[in-house]
């Protein structure tokens, strides 16, 4: 088994989405001695915001690419490659004013592409990253997976939909929550640690 670990909180090792994250992966090699483990960054080594050249270089026929071209396409063409070649990709995920990292937004901008990772049928969009297992390693000062807050969690549907519509379905979600409630936040790692059942 190939397991990628994306992480996208800035807060090192303070993040609890790295530490859950980290607990994720834990398990799946302790039920998997065989399995590698690649650990991505996306703070560390941040994928550039989308530009111009990058849009162009996305929809340019391969063999019309300039040099400019060529560089801009590298970080998107690595990024794919990466997930294809894992069996399993575990990623944490921070909230963030409700929404996830901008850094993981920067990273779905450079895998989402036509042609690459989806395309347009007479069907209507079909996903072509398949038999990947997915696990969302979510953090968030307040409760968002229930009650009042919920219909504020930007966080776990938006992946389920983005990485749905590129082929990955097969998507749990784990989370840390209430890290900032004086109730819940001395108790909030082991819960949720004690609920990863993969």
């Amino acid at each position: 088994m190939k397991i990628l670990h994306l992480i996208s909180s800035p807060r090192g090792e303070a993040s609890f989405s790295i530490k859950l994250g980290n607990a994720v992966v834990e398990k799946l090699t302790e039920a998997n001695p065989e399995s590698t483990v690649k650990t991505h960054s996306l703070v560390s080594a941040p994928f550039p915001h989308l530009e111009e050249v990058h849009l162009n270089s996305f929809y340019t026929p391969l063999e019309n690419h300039t040099p400019e071209l060529t560089e801009a396409v590298k970080h998107s063409n690595e990024a794919i490659a990466e997930i294809q070649d894992a069996d399993v990709i575990v990623i944490g995920v921070p909230m963030y004013n409700f929404g996830i990292h901008s850094t993981l937004k920067a990273w779905i901008d450079h895998v989402a592409r036509a042609g690459q990772t989806f395309k347009y049928g007479e069907n209507g969009p079909e996903g072509l990253v398949k038999g990947k297992k997915i696990y969302l390693a979510i953090s968030s000062g307040g409760v968002y997976s229930e009650g009042p807050m919920k219909a504020y969690d930007f966080t776990e549907p938006y992946l389920r939909a983005v990485l749905g519509f590129l082929g990955m379905v097969d998507v749990t979600a784990f989370r840390v929550e209430g890290v900032n409630m004086p109730d819940l936040k001395d108790n909030a790692l082991e819960n949720a640690i004690s609920k990863i059942v993969l």
